[in-house]
């Protein structure tokens, strides 16, 4: 990774998948990512980390399944944050499209350590791609 500064406005330009997130900084053992979406992701779970959501721009919804199978879903905006808790399942969905930003652990995948279903070819399972 370089030591200069990203720009983050110009880092989601370089790229227009969705679901197909880019290091754009590492800090310590984590990555700072940033990524496209629109429409849905799939239900998944990180069995050893929480996820850091933050939304740079558009509407970024996480439905959250929890143990006894009831789920809710979080909308989020421009500007919101949200920490899902290591091992809660979750699906990311954007109806209309969104750009966010993630702190990850170096190496987790986008679609979890366990997931329900089939890969959607719109949804990258990747630990990230270099900017």
């Amino acid at each position: 990774m370089s030591n200069r500064p990203v720009n983050l406005t110009e880092a989601l330009a370089s790229f227009d998948d969705v679901y197909s997130p880019r290091i754009v900084a590492r800090m310590n053992d984590y990555d700072v990512r940033v990524a496209h979406t629109r429409g849905e992701h799939i239900w998944h779970a990180h069995d050893d980390t929480d996820e850091f959501f933050l939304v740079l721009d558009g509407r970024f919804d996480l439905a959250l399944r929890a143990p006894d199978g009831t789920e809710r879903t979080v909308q989020l905006h421009r500007g919101d944050t949200f920490v899902v808790p290591k091992g809660t399942e979750h699906k990311p969905s954007s109806p209309e499209g969104a750009s966010i930003l993630m702190f990850e652990p170096t190496g987790t995948p986008t679609t979890g350590d366990r997931h329900e279903g089939d890969i959607p070819a719109h949804v990258d399972t990747t630990t990230g791609h270099e900017l």
